[in-house]
């Protein structure tokens, strides 16, 4: 299996309405994308403020294999989601390992 873990920074244009419907978004994945074992989201409550930097949203997903993996990043579902964060998406910090 293999873990794919997200953190988005959001730049100054993102409202907490928008960050509520991309959350609702990211949780519909695991439904619609086949492949995917387990899978949570949700907003940085962290109170280690000094370590925040700015990541306000995160996401991990556990797929069944490597295979699933490399057939998430192109699949439609997946890139439309990454198509919304155009204009309010200010970085992203993308982990993937083998579990």
């Amino acid at each position: 299996m293999y873990e794919h873990i997200v953190t988005f920074r959001f730049n100054e244009h993102i409202t907490f309405e928008k960050e509520q419907e991309l959350l609702k978004q990211l949780k519909l994945f695991k439904e619609k994308i086949p492949g995917i074992v387990e899978l949570t989201a949700g907003i940085n409550v962290t109170e280690e403020i000094e370590n925040k930097q700015g990541y306000t949203l995160a996401l991990r997903i556990t797929f069944e294999n490597k295979h699933a993996l490399d057939e998430y990043l192109p699949h439609p579902i997946h890139q439309e989601f990454v198509s919304s964060l155009n204009g309010i998406i200010d970085n992203v910090i993308v982990v993937d390992y083998e579990i």
